[in-house]
């Protein structure tokens, strides 16, 4: 979408709001109107929640068996930008905010973006996101190597061969200046 069309946004949709709660209110009431407004927010929160935290849980699946969680983390963000637009006041927005819940609308959204997007994955390869679970494998990360000594265990001694050789104090260099 190309920048120039934000601002024409920013203009219409408040003017589609209002337009919208006017012809509502004109045919519910206002109070109920202002209810409808309501009730979608706290819908809204609730499905946000919802379906916000069964998205973290694929992605933690996902990159715990070490795929890509490119799916899920669109899907991720289609919820957050629905529950953005049911938290905001409007008819207009909470319509399209709830449709984003829908995960067959989302899929329709993810393979439309799918086809024109390509996602670079760790590694310098490339997964389309629209494709099952992800795509492209991370590389496992291997344990640190770690070796845990005593003081008994581990014993400084001096390297004859190291030009910072000189006399140890408390187990360390000395502060001796080497020309």
């Amino acid at each position: 979408m190309p920048f120039a069309i934000i601002p024409f946004l920013l203009l219409i949709i408040p003017v589609l709001e209002i337009a919208v709660f006017i012809l509502v209110g004109n045919l519910i009431g206002l109070w109920p109107t202002l209810a409808l407004v309501v009730l979608t927010a706290i819908v809204g929160s609730f499905l946000l929640k919802r379906q916000g935290l069964g998205t973290l849980r694929r992605i933690q699946a996902e990159t715990n068996a070490g795929r890509v969680p490119a799916r899920e983390l669109v899907d991720g963000v289609m919820i957050m930008a629905a529950g953005i637009l049911l938290l905001t006041p409007g008819l207009v927005t909470d319509t399209i905010g709830f449709l984003l819940f829908v995960p067959g609308i989302r899929s329709s959204i993810r393979s439309f973006i799918s086809k024109r997007v390509v996602v670079m994955a760790q590694g310098g390869g490339t997964t389309g996101f629209g494709r099952g679970g992800g795509g492209q494998e991370w590389p496992r990360r291997r344990a640190p190597d770690v070796v845990d000594l005593s003081g008994d265990d581990y014993h400084r001694r001096p390297d004859p061969g190291s030009p910072w050789r000189g006399e140890e104090k408390d187990g360390g260099p000395s502060n001796r200046t080497i020309h």
